[in-house]
Order: structure tokens, then C-alpha cells, then sequence
């Protein structure tokens, strides 16, 4: 479904990434990690085409999406934002502008289909309740999930998301992933997903792309990424990683200041 091929790009002169190669399959759920700064988000911004590469491509279904209509692309990909400054505007409203890729042209409304889509999209989510409310009168983890919603809306293939846990509790966090795997499993919805915390991208991703200073440094199952090692290389820091007794997948334990001066490290 999206293939990048040695894909460069940056800002102004400054180049943030160089030479990412990787493939996404149709239906698969993949996580991208590394430090601040490593180039997450303008992976995001490129495969967008917020972006425009120095060197490289990237394809979805193996066209470029350079040579793509803007109208096409939207229809294909949708993206849920970091963050969203809340703004007078209905929750429906708000889920509506996710239909605007199939506005005809001369349309100024949306048609019975915009609306009867907007509803069962705010459905999904959870946030029907919501939808005479306005953007700015609702809570953290509630706009992310209209964010969600918004992006469902555009009824696309694959669903981008950049930090959707984001200064949301444990409990957001976990109705949120749970949401987004539920959509990749039942909707058979591509997920690309960039994630900070490790042990929520190893507990929900099939498989992780770790990117280190602009250049990917390993891929591959949470397993095969997630280890001590390559964690202490990469994050320059001390971790434990253990396997989760529920899930058996890798989890990652850090190790404070304190306690490795007690154990001499």
C-alpha cells in the first residue's frame, strides 16, 4: 500500500531525513519511534505531501503521490494531528469538514450521505453525544477522538496519526489505541502510527520502524526492535526490558539516575 524509496527531505537547506527506505502492507498497523528530533513527524509531513522530498519518492499503490490529485490523495490518506487548538465550531461540524474531498464542484452542502457518514463516523468514536457541542467546550482526550472521527469521515485506506496519546491520561491513552486497533482489525484500515512512549507502541503495533537521527535504524516486530541494546544506543540511556506478563510482548523498565549509581553503572 505505501512504499517509500530513498526518501530525503528537510527544511529550507537543512536536511531531517536521509535515505528511508520502508514498505507498508495493505490492512498493517506499524509504529514509528526514536528520540525527539529524529524525524518522525516530517515522515509524517512527507508521505502528506506537506513535504516535498529532495531525493526519492513515495508511492501509494506504487503511484507517486506527487503525480496524484490533492482530491485523490485525501480521499486516500487521512491524518489525525498532535494536537488541535479548539476553535467555535460544532462537533459536527467540525467531523463534516472530513467529506469536503468529495464535494462536487459548485456543491456548497453537504448531501444526506456527508451527514449520514459524519454520524455513524461520530459513532464509532464514541463522541455522537458530542455533536451539537462546539470544538473548544470539549476536553483533551474527547477532540482526539473527534479528530478521529474527522479523519474516518474521508472514508480513507490508510490512516496516519502523530502522537495520538499526546498529554492524554492512562485511560485515554488506552480507549484511543484501543479505538485505532479496533479500526485496523474491523475496518481493515492501514495504520501508520508515530508514538514516544515504547511500551504502548509495543503492546498495539505489528511492527516498529525505529528512526534515529534521520536515518532509519531498525525494523522489524516489537520483539525484534524493543531489545535493551539497541534501546540504550539509540535513547542513551539505561532500560530494563522484560516480558509483559499479559500480553507477553516487550516491555520497557527505566532505570533512574539514583538507582544506577546504587548498582555502580
Amino acid at each position: 500500500m505505501l512504499e517509500l524509496k530513498n526518501l530525503a527531505c528537510g527544511y529550507d537547506s537543512k536536511p531531517v531525513l536521509q535515505d528511508i527506505e520502508f514498505k507498508v502492507e495493505d490492512k498493517e498497523f506499524v509504529g514509528i519511534i526514536g528520540p525527539n528530533g529524529s524525524g518522525k513527524t516530517t515522515l509524517l509531513r512527507a508521505i502528506t505531501r506537506v513535504l516535498k522530498p529532495s531525493k526519492g519518492a513515495v508511492f501509494l499503490n506504487g503511484k507517486n503521490i506527487w503525480q496524484m490529485r490533492f482530491k485523490d490523495l485525501a480521499r486516500y490518506v487521512a491524518v489525525v494531528p498532535q494536537n488541535f487548538g479548539g476553535v467555535d465550531m460544532s462537533v459536527e461540524d467540525f467531523v463534516l469538514l472530513g467529506r469536503i474531498p468529495y464535494l462536487e464542484r459548485l456543491q456548497f452542502f453537504e448531501s444526506k450521505m456527508d451527514l449520514f457518514i459524519a454520524e455513524r463516523c461520530l459513532s464509532l468514536t464514541d463522541t455522537l453525544k458530542l455533536k451539537g457541542k462546539l470544538m473548544s467546550e470539549i476536553s483533551g482526550g474527547e477532540s482526539q477522538l473527534v479528530l478521529i472521527a474527522r479523519a474516518l469521515a474521508q472514508e480513507p485506506k490508510l490512516l496516519l496519526l502523530d502522537e495520538p496519546t499526546a498529554h492524554l491520561d492512562i485511560t485515554h491513552q488506552v480507549s484511543i489505541l484501543d479505538l485505532i486497533k479496533r479500526l485496523n482489525k474491523e475496518l481493515g484500515l492501514t495504520v501508520v502510527m508515530v508514538l514516544h512512549d515504547l511500551n504502548l507502541a509495543s503492546e498495539y503495533c505489528q511492527r516498529l520502524v525505529l528512526i534515529n537521527e534521520g536515518r532509519i535504524y531498525k525494523t522489524g516486530t516489537p520483539q525484534e526492535v524493543l531489545s535493551y541494546k539497541i534501546i540504550e544506543e539509540v535513547y542513551k540511556t539505561v532500560v530494563v526490558v522484560e516480558k509483559n506478563p499479559v500480553s507477553s510482548k516487550p516491555y520497557v523498565v527505566l532505570v533512574s539516575q539514583e538507582e544506577k549509581e546504587k548498582r555502580g553503572k
